[in-house]
This record gives C-alpha cells, structure tokens and sequence, in this order.
C-alpha cells in the first residue's frame, strides 16, 4: 500500500516505481484508492480507473486540484533513482515529471489537509497521454459531471514550479495526396503521390510560428509535420501519400477556427481532421487565481503544450497549470525533477490552501 504520510519525494518514489502507461493504470488506481480509503474527512469515489477524493466542511468555495496517473511508455529509465547534477538533486525515471511529482504533492496534501480554507475535490485520472476520446477526465465529466463542479482548478502539470495560464489548442490533421499506380521502370505511365506531397512540405517548411498576446500572456503557435507515409514497394510509383500535421494554436482561436484555418491552407487536397483539442485562456482575472499567483509570488507564463486546463475551460471553470518539473524532460528518456522543487511546490500548495 502507499504511504501517504511519507514524504512527496518519497512518494513521488513509490508512485513511479508502480508502471502505469496509458491503458494501464489500474495497479495504480486501486493502490491510490487503498491508501486514500482510511481518512474520513474525505469521500473517495471512483470512475475506472479514476480516483476523486471530496471534502465537504460547508465551505463558500469549490477548489479541483486534478492529476493524471498515466506515463507515456518507459524507455529503460524505471526504476526511479537519485542522481546529481551540477550540485542539483534530481529524482531520475519516468513520470517523475510528467506528472507523478505532482500527484504526489496531492495525495500527501489531500490525507493531511482536514480542514482547508477552502472545499477540495481532488481528482486523479487515466489516459490523458492518449486521444482525447480515451481521456479519464473527460470520461468523468460526462459520467459524474457533479464531481467536477467547482470555482476554480488547478492542475498539476510540470511548471517548473510557477503557474501557467491556459494552454495551447492542438490538432492534427491527414493532408492526403492520391496519384497512379505503375511500376518504376514505366514511371511516365503512373503518378506519384509522394512527389505531389512536395507543395505541403513546402508550405509548412515556409511557415512562420506567430506569438499572440492573449490577455497577458504571450503564447507561441506551431505547425509542422509529425509524420509521413506513403509507398507500395521499391518498384512500385507510389498512389497515395500522407503527411501527418500538428497545428498548436494560441487560445485566441477556437477549435473550429482552428479547423477552418488547417482547411483553407490545404484546400487544394483530401484533409481529415484525425485529433482536436481546442485551447484555455489564463483565467488569471479569477479572484482564486490571483490568489495563488500572490501565495506563490511567481509572475505567471503561458502554456505552450495542451493540458487539461482547457477541459475545465470549456466547462466554465477558470484553471492554472501548477507543479513541479520542466516540462521540456516531460517524455523525454532522461526525465527527471528538482527534488527541491517538489518541496517547493508542496510547500506552496499548502500554504495557499491554509491561508488563502
């Protein structure tokens, strides 16, 4: 069982020695929800493989403090281990950014906190590292809407230990290019879908990433080509191809904006919208946000990554991102967190939530 009265970083530990790549987060799930069960300021439920933990103590204010269980896949770097780099101490493996340090804080907060200044929801989902239609906290909200009703949320995504407001939207997008089959050596009798693709690559090679203030914030866009397939054979003219796009777009734009921009720029082929998450505004005007922002006295940026942030958006409830981590080793083979940071956070957390 988890050890919720251990330290976060030795919890952050236990959590990331306990494998939970999406699609696989049961193990862990059931272990969070053992360990929460004894503490009966709070009311554990459960939704899949998706923990909430609720306080009720008649507060005025709703607070949802939300984390994903679930890691991209490891590669050779669990179990976890501590390791030193120039003179910082970092907690080494994978989700210890992304974002079991964060979960962490919350776990150990949520048995501890009894009476917080404001009511809690905590919540910990599944396949968030997954399409969006997998997502646990979107399972949530329209299996249990109730449980996600609140003033404000935070979540617990790698900030490198300040907040960050709102998010990027993403899509992605099949740019497809149809030709003639034919063998090689009569290629004049075919038409390669490969070299019609040329003027895609072009075009997103020419592309310019803009940065758009949004309220405050300076968010930076991109659009590029993830992936490329396409071939039948080494002599074979090749009839289809199709290049995989990923437009990250600022929060100024909605999801269908998004879509009818990615459709103009490539009118002149077969589009499939394959993935779309639109993005938050940094919600940093909420009396709760400002707050936090003066609790931890770090002057908030933007979020270039998509996050759930923007899942809370669209149900009407401003959120931050804020935990610890560079999100720049989230995913990466050599992921790893500041220990101090963790405290950091923690320490941050705590307070805001007893004195804000």
């Amino acid at each position: 069982m988890l050890d919720l009265t251990a330290s976060s970083v030795d919890l952050t530990r236990a959590l990331c020695d306990i494998p939970s790549e999406s699609g696989d987060e049961a193990r862990l799930a059931d272990a969070v929800a053992a360990a929460l069960e004894p503490y009966g300021h709070l009311e554990v439920i459960r939704d899949g493989d998706a923990v909430v933990a609720r306080t009720s103590r008649g507060r005025a204010r709703r607070v949802i403090i939300a984390g994903h269980l679930d890691t991209v896949p490891i590669a050779d770097n669990l179990p976890t281990r501590d390791v030193t780099i120039e003179g910082e101490n970092y907690l080494w493996g994978r989700g210890t950014v992304d974002m079991k340090a964060g979960v962490a804080i919350q776990l150990k907060l949520a048995v501890e906190l009894t009476d917080p200044v404001h009511d809690v929801t905590w919540v910990w989902y599944d396949n968030e590292e997954v399409e969006a239609s997998k997502n646990g906290l979107g399972r949530l909200a329209r299996n249990r809407p109730d449980l996600l009703e609140g003033d404000f949320a935070i979540l617990g995504e790698p900030s490198n230990g300040g907040i960050e407001g709102g998010c990027n939207g993403t899509l992605r997008a099949a740019v497809r290019t149809r030709g003639i089959r034919s063998h090689s050596a009569r290629a004049w009798m075919g038409e390669n879908a490969i070299h019609f693709a040329a003027p895609i690559l072009q075009k997103l090679a020419a592309y310019t990433a803009k940065t758009i203030d949004v309220d405050g914030l300076d968010f930076r866009e991109g659009l590029n080509a993830v992936r490329i397939s396409g071939g039948v054979a080494g002599n074979v003219i090749p009839d289809a191809c199709e290049v995989e796009v990923n437009y990250r777009f600022a929060p100024d734009k909605t999801a269908d904006e998004a879509v009818a921009y990615i459709r103009r720029l490539f009118d002149e082929y077969e589009v499939d919208i394959t993935d779309l998450a639109g993005g938050a505004r940094p919600g940093l005007d909420a009396p709760l946000a400002q707050s936090l922002v003066a609790a931890t006295s770090v002057a908030p940026k933007p979020k270039y990554g998509w996050t759930d942030v923007a899942r809370f958006s669209e149900l009407g409830i401003p959120a931050v991102n804020y935990g610890p981590g560079d999100g720049q080793l989230a995913h990466h083979d050599e992921e790893r967190v500041r220990i101090s940071e963790i405290e950091d956070v923690e320490q941050g957390l705590r307070g805001w939530l007893t004195s804000s």
